[in-house]
């Protein structure tokens, strides 16, 4: 009891308020998975994987909350609505409570997070009930209680044999008793009144192991798993009512209605026992059900495909309700082109095993709507791992699959799918098709160059006019490689792709040249042979990501010369005066180049880093932590060039950045400065962006002083409003002069500095 009541004092006033990022940052998670459903007044709270949403049942429109609000991105387990608090309470899988206000303040209670005696598989919240504002909470490990009108915890409850840990699954309170069932030993109770509800000895067990134990109407209702639904006699026992054909996977009760959902079948009843509305399928949707509610004589069924489906007492035609979004928060791969970005949804392990295979279809925004492709309607293609947007072309789209070969989509449209019935892409299996594509890039000259892994000629190319090509590469990998990855194509047409095994290979397609980049010093001093990102930044070099750290290559072009050097080089920075290497022994996921020449790289383990051009400055590093990224396993990276915005795939969902740098223009037409005015409280810097390449920017004052010159890597710079970093510039208007790097062309815009 001791130990018990030290736990109290420590789930105390451990909270703190998280950060929103909305000026900055767009998310765009699915909430195709519903996990739970909380009821307000006029609204239905609907919990997704990782976020959630409110839907009016009078205007029928959305709002979302994710970690752009300041959610966590963790894996939701639990959510209620207190109406008389006018709070929403979230709990997840790893014991996080966040508690919402009404004015969209997101508060994260870490008591049971951060409490080192239970362990991390035994924190899970599991449900909420509210009784005269104490929430009771039911968990992996027991029954706490949480004050939500002085936002702090109470009492926890071990009621285990023996004052034990006890997995308890849902709660309630019926004429003054607590009851807290668990799956293992049955439902209990207490006297509430009780003032040491904290002794075990207390909690009586009053029936074997139940699904789930509501309140409804001031009786107390059972289900047990296998579909029994019982109520509790007014002089003790329990009468089995009804046995439904499915096991109970959610039991929920209303002031109107109890229902009992199973994993397609939703019963809804009435105070008195009657069934007055239930659906045991619906047309056109193969659902599965975690949870669902009743409400103005309609079911809303929480599925864990299609989001909410609403359908009307005695009807058979659902509605769907669902935010945009795409198809999956476990996005792999992404790219992006102007106003449009592309996300699937394949999956192989970390060492490049498919299969069990992944059949998710892939998902399309364009104009900042999303339009999601089913399996069926990608041909059945798994596993798609790589996007390839056509630079030329940004209507056609080119999708690797990791077993079905390569798809191809124009306008929006999938088109065709190459695979070893209609194309020389050869099979690995004699019994079904296996065709391991991966890494994809264009050259110049509108050729796609892609890599097969576990062929002999594993680079092939396939030509604007359909036909596709083979590359025996047995010469340079005489042993085989575990798969061949990321690939893309220099300035020179130079093939340049990764391996699991054999580290870079460069490929000269004209004279038919290899040359391998591989671990040692003279054999191209990469740290592993592991090659998991590759990526040429404006000045032609090919930054090399791999399991265990990074490498610059500066030789590009002269790799094929006799005598070359084909060593990478590390990156050594100086950190509190000490040289160090540049993300040593990190596993890189992906990298990409901004139109200023910076370098985004993504990790596994670490977030995202955001490098000046050569390295040498870390600009922005964005984690859980200090971020709205909902994992630091970063899986992907795209930049949409003309916007800036930079898009991260996740393992827990696809979250945008609002980048300044963009590709650079045709002409200086389009040349602004943002932010304009420059307001007191902006402490940032101001970005001159619709720059050409190369082009020369100067600022000057009203009598012509310079306080600012910089010649433009893509489409814009960006000046921190000093003169020269030398003092913060005066309030007052600044003449901004930018010149093409032919001179040809002048522009003049102005901006407005108030101090």
């Amino acid at each position: 009891m001791r130990s018990a009541l030290f736990f109290v004092f420590l789930l105390m006033g451990l909270w703190s308020t998280a950060q929103n990022f909305e000026d900055s940052w767009v998310g765009y998670f699915s909430y195709n998975a519903t996990m739970d459903i909380a009821e307000g007044p006029d609204e239905l709270v609907v919990a997704a994987e990782n976020a959630y949403y409110e839907f009016d049942l009078t205007t029928r429109e959305f709002e979302t909350t994710s970690s752009i609000q300041g959610l966590s991105g963790e894996a939701i387990s639990a959510i209620y609505y207190s109406q008389a608090n006018d709070l929403t309470i979230i709990g997840y899988e790893n014991g996080l409570i966040e508690v919402v206000l009404d004015d969209g303040e997101v508060i994260s209670v870490v008591d049971i997070l951060d409490k080192p005696t239970i362990p991390p598989d035994e924190k899970k919240i599991n449900h909420f009930y509210e009784f005269e504002d104490i929430l009771y909470i039911s968990t992996d490990f027991g029954l706490s209680e949480y004050d939500l009108s002085a936002l702090e915890f109470g009492d926890t409850f071990f009621i285990g044999t023996g004052g034990t840990r006890l997995r308890i699954i849902q709660a309630t309170v019926v004429d003054g008793f607590i009851y807290a069932l668990s799956p293992l030993e049955g439902l209990k109770r207490a006297d509430q009144s009780s003032p040491d509800l904290i002794d075990f000895n207390l909690w009586e067990t009053v029936i074997t192991a139940q699904r789930g134990v509501v309140n409804f109407a001031g009786t107390l209702y059972l289900s047990r798993f296998a579909g029994q639904i019982s109520r509790q006699n007014e002089g003790g026992g329990f009468t089995l009512l009804e046995t439904l054909d499915e096991g109970i996977v959610d039991f929920h009760a209303t002031e109107e209605y109890l229902i009992a959902t199973t994993l397609t079948q939703v019963h809804v009843y009435n105070t008195d026992f009657e069934k007055v509305a239930f659906v045991t399928s619906l047309p056109g949707f193969d659902y599965r059900l975690n949870v669902a509610t009743a409400k103005n004589n309609n079911i809303y069924m929480g599925t864990r495909e299609f989001g909410l489906l609403e359908v009307p007492f005695g009807s058979n035609t659902p509605t769907q309700i669902l935010p945009d979004g795409p198809l999956r928060n476990r996005v792999f791969a992404i790219d992006a082109a102007p106003n449009q970005l592309y996300a699937t949804f394949g999956d192989v392990t970390v060492s490049f095993n498919p299969f069990p295979l992944s059949r998710f279809g892939m998902s399309r925004l364009f104009n900042e709507t999303w339009r999601n492709y089913s399996y069926d309607e990608i041909f059945q293609a798994n596993d798609i791992v790589n996007v390839t947007i056509n630079p030329a072309d940004t209507s056609q789209v080119y999708f690797s699959s990791f077993n079905s070969g390569l798809m191809e989509l124009r306008e929006g449209v999938p088109t065709i799918l190459l695979d070893d019935s209609n194309s020389p892409l050869e099979t690995i299996s004699t019994e079904i098709t296996d065709i391991r594509i991966y890494g994809a890039d264009f050259d110049r000259e509108g050729n796609l160059w892609f890599v097969q892994s576990l062929v002999d000629d594993g680079l092939k190319r396939l030509t604007p006019g359909g036909g596709i090509a083979s590359t025996d590469v047995t010469s340079v990998i005489p042993d085989g490689d575990l798969a061949l990855t990321e690939l893309k194509v220099s300035r020179e047409g130079f093939v340049y792709f990764g391996t699991a095994q054999n580290g870079v290979i460069a490929h000269n397609p004209q004279s038919g040249e290899f040359r391998k980049i591989a671990e040692g010093i003279g054999s191209g001093n990469l740290p592993f042979n592991d090659v998991r990102a590759l990526e040429f930044d404006n000045n032609n070099r090919l930054w090399i990501g791999t399991t265990q750290g990074l490498r610059v290559f500066f030789n590009v072009g002269g790799v094929f010369e006799e005598g070359s050097n084909i060593d990478t080089n590390q990156i050594i920075i100086l950190e509190n005066g000490v040289p160090q290497e540049l993300l040593f022994e990190q596993p890189i996921t992906d990298i990409e180049v901004d139109g200023s020449n910076n370098k985004w790289v993504a990790t596994a383990t670490s977030g995202v880093f955001y490098f000046s051009a050569n390295g040498q400055e870390t600009l922005q590093r964005f984690t859980k932590d200090n971020s709205p990224l909902p994992s630091n396993n970063v899986q992907d990276i795209a930049i949409d060039g003309l916007s800036g915005r930079v898009y991260f795939a996740t393992t827990n969902g696809l979250v945008a950045f609002n980048g300044r740098a963009t590709d650079p223009r045709d002409d200086l037409q389009g040349l602004y400065a943002f932010p304009n005015p420059v307001r007191p409280e902006y402490n940032g810097p101001v970005t001159i962006d619709g720059l050409t390449e190369g082009a020369n920017v100067k600022i000057t004052d009203l009598l012509g002083n310079l306080v600012f010159e910089e010649t433009s890597e893509g489409g814009s710079v960006q000046w921190d409003t000093t003169a020269f970093g030398k003092y913060r510039v005066k309030s007052g208007v600044y003449f901004i002069m930018a010149t093409t790097e032919d001179a040809l062309e002048t522009k003049i815009s102005k901006i407005m500095i108030v101090r």
